[in-house]
């Protein structure tokens, strides 16, 4: 309880806040994630418009371009692969729609890992799923990153 009186005397204010500084509800609807091109596409829009609203009035719009690479990381004894990492990058841009003013830039990175151990089918399912679970994590972090800062 004290430290919550400690951060209101610091300038502190809540991202969700009702105050009129709370970056997260002033960009709810307001920035279009331009459409996928894949299915990792898909996973980071439908990620960023879960977390930032469906456009609606939208005068912001968010370009992302996606790069994955998948390295081998465990082996068996045979030889043979038994696990994935895959990083990802995303390199984003926000722009004014009415001008096409850039209003801010980033570069989010991170990786996941899956498993190779099994049949070919539960591989497939597997890297898909590691794939869209960064997607998430990349999601996630455009938003933290567009949360601090101070757009218009």
């Amino acid at each position: 309880m004290v430290g919550l009186f400690a951060l209101s005397g610091c300038g502190f204010t809540p991202v969700y806040g009702t105050a009129p500084e709370g970056q997260g509800n002033d960009l709810r609807g307001r920035i279009q994630v331009a459409g996928p091109a894949d299915e990792e596409g898909f996973a980071l829009v439908k990620r960023l418009e879960d977390r930032l609203g469906l456009p609606q009035g939208a005068d912001l719009s968010l370009l992302a371009d996606i790069r994955i690479t998948e390295q081998s990381v465990g082996f068996l004894p045979d030889g043979e692969i038994s696990r994935f990492n895959v990083t990802g990058q995303v390199d984003w841009r926000l722009n004014r729609i009415g001008d096409g003013g850039q209003v801010a830039t980033g570069r989010e990175r991170s990786f996941t890992s899956y498993s190779a151990t099994s049949t070919t089918v539960a591989t497939t399912f597997a890297q898909r799923d590691a794939r869209r679970r960064l997607m998430v994590i990349l999601a996630d972090r455009i938003v933290t990153d567009l949360l601090t800062r101070d757009l218009p």
